[in-house]
C-alpha cells in the first residue's frame, strides 16, 4: 500500500518538528508532498528535509488550496488565530484536516469550524495528542474498567516549568491575550480533553479563579534593564534569565541530555526546542545576536505579556463528583499530576519525564503499580500516536479516536472557565452550551 500523501500548511515547531518527522521516519506511511509557510528559511527546510519539488513549495496557503486537490490529508498547524481560514479552505478544497490545538481563540470560531466539517463532510482532528500517549491510554483503561468504584472526587495540575512559562507565555507567542489565546485554552485544552475522555460525564456547573501574579512590571529587580544581555544586575540569581536559559542552558542541560555545566555557554545548541525557536542557527553567536534583537531576550518582567500564570477550575459533574483542574507556570519540573478518588480505591498518577500510575486499595491498603511503556518521542509518544491515527483514518483501517465535537466540549469549559474567572459567576454549563449553538 503506499504511503498516505499529506500537505503542511505551517512548517513552525508544531508542523515540522512534532508531526513532520513521522513521515521521515515511517515513510511507508505517510509522504508529505506540499508545503505552505511564508517564512523562507522554514519552507525550504522542511521542503528539503521531505524531498518536496520546487514547484509545491508556497509562501502562501490560498496558492496552495488553489491547486487541484492532490493529497488526501491536510495539516494545518498554524499560529492559534489563523486556524480558521486554511482549515477552513482545505475542507472546501477536499482534504481531511488534522489541525493543531486549540481550534481557535474564540468559541464562534470553534463552533464556526465544526459546523463546516459537518456540513462538507470531512473529518477534522484536533491535535490532542495526549489521548494517544501510553500513559493516558493505561490511566483511561483503568478508570473504564471500574477499579476504583464510583468516582468522588478528581484533582488534575498542569505544571509547566518556570522556564516554558517565560519562554512560550511570557516572552512567546502565546503570551498576550489579543494575539492568541486565553492560556488555559492554550496550554490546557488537553487536559479538558483527557478530563472529558476519562470522566465520559457532562459539566454541569464550573467556576474559576486566577490572575498574573508574578510577571508583571512592578516585580521586576532594581536597575533590571529591558533585555537580559543589557547588563542586568540580578543576572546570577534570576531563574528566568535568558541568557542562562538560551546561551547556557541552565535548567536545560538535563533534559537534552547535555553534560552538566553550570555558567558555561553551549557553543552550539540542540536543534531542538526551545532553542529552534530562538535561531534557526544554533551557533552562540545566532542565538547571542538573537537575544539581543529578538523577543526572547527580553526581561520577564517588561514585556506585553497579559495571560494568567495560574488559575484554578472547578467543576461538578452530573453525577455529583467533583472535579480541580490546577495551572500554573511556577512548577520545578515540566508534568501533569492527577488523582482520581474512587469509592474502592485511589489513584495517584504523574506524566512527564517519569511517569507512573499507582492504586492503593481502600480495604486492604495494597498498593499496586500500573506497568507503563515509557517514550522518547515528544509528548511521550503521543505525537507520532496521533499522526499513526490519522493516517489510519485516511486509509479507512480505523475510526479516529475523538472527533470535533468532541474537541469542541473541552474548548467551551476552557472559555466557561475564563467567563467565570473574569465575571466570578458560577456558570451553568448547559446554558453555556444553549449559547454557543446560537453563535
Amino acid at each position: 500500500m503506499p504511503p498516505v500523501e499529506l500537505i503542511l500548511i505551517g512548517a513552525g515547531g508544531r508542523g515540522a518538528n512534532s508531526y513532520g518527522p513521522y513521515a521521515l521516519e515511517y515513510p511507508a506511511d505517510a509522504r508529505f508532498v506540499a508545503v505552505a509557510e511564508p517564512d523562507a528559511a522554514r519552507r525550504t527546510r522542511f521542503a528539503e528535509a521531505h524531498g518536496i519539488p520546487a514547484e509545491r513549495r508556497f509562501s502562501d496557503w490560498h496558492e496552495l488550496l488553489a491547486q487541484p486537490q492532490f493529497a488526501a490529508g491536510a495539516l494545518v498547524t498554524t499560529q492559534d488565530n489563523q486556524h480558521i481560514a486554511p482549515a477552513t479552505a482545505a475542507m472546501a478544497a477536499g482534504y481531511d484536516v488534522l489541525l493543531e490545538k486549540p481550534i481557535a481563540p474564540t468559541l464562534a470560531e470553534c463552533v464556526q469550524l465544526v459546523r463546516a466539517a459537518e456540513q462538507y463532510g470531512r473529518s477534522l482532528q484536533i491535535c490532542h495528542v495526549l489521548r494517544y500517549t501510553n500513559f493516558f491510554t493505561t490511566l483511561h483503561g483503568v478508570l473504564e474498567s471500574g477499579r476504583l468504584g464510583d468516582l468522588i472526587t478528581v484533582e488534575h495540575r498542569e505544571n509547566v516549568a518556570a522556564y516554558h512559562m517565560a519562554h512560550s507565555f511570557v516572552r512567546g507567542n502565546w503570551r498576550n491575550l489579543a494575539q492568541s489565546s486565553p492560556m488555559l485554552l492554550a496550554k490546557c485544552c488537553h487536559d479538558l480533553d483527557i478530563l472529558v475522555w476519562n470522566l465520559a460525564q457532562p459539566v454541569v456547573r464550573l467556576s474559576s479563579f486566577g490572575a498574573l501574579l508574578h510577571f508583571r512590571p512592578e516585580n521586576a529587580p532594581a536597575g533590571a534593564p529591558l533585555r537580559c544581555t543589557a547588563g542586568c544586575p540580578a543576572e546570577a540569581e534570576c531563574p528566568f534569565s535568558a541568557t542562562a536559559i538560551y546561551l547556557e542552558g541552565i535548567p536545560l542541560r538535563a533534559i537534552h541530555g547535555l553534560p552538566a555545566a553550570d555558567q558555561q555557554p553551549l557553543t552550539h545548541a540542540p536543534r531542538s526546542w526551545p532553542f529552534n525557536v530562538v535561531s534557526h542557527d544554533p551557533s552562540y553567536e545566532a542565538r547571542l545576536h538573537a537575544l539581543q534583537h529578538g523577543p526572547y531576550g527580553r526581561c520577564v518582567y517588561h514585556c506585553d505579556n497579559d495571560v494568567v500564570d495560574q488559575q484554578v477550575v472547578s467543576m461538578e459533574l452530573a453525577t455529583g463528583t467533583s472535579v480541580v483542574l490546577v495551572m500554573h507556570g511556577h512548577s520545578n519540573e515540566e508534568h501533569r499530576s492527577m488523582r482520581y478518588d474512587g469509592s474502592r480505591a485511589t489513584l495517584r498518577a504523574r506524566f512527564g519525564r517519569h511517569s507512573e500510575i499507582s492504586i492503593y486499595d481502600h480495604r486492604t491498603n495494597r498498593v499496586e503499580q500500573i506497568p507503563l511503556t515509557q517514550s522518547a518521542d515528544s509528548h511521550g509518544g503521543g505525537d507520532f500516536g496521533l499522526m499513526r491515527s490519522f493516517v489510519q483514518v485516511l486509509r479507512g483501517e480505523a475510526q479516529a479516536r475523538t472527533d470535533a465535537r468532541t474537541s469542541l466540549e473541552s474548548h467551551m469549559l476552557a472559555f466557561a472557565a475564563e467567563e467565570a474567572r473574569l465575571s466570578g459567576r458560577v456558570i451553568d454549563m448547559q446554558a453555556f452550551r444553549a449559547h454557543a449553538e446560537q453563535l
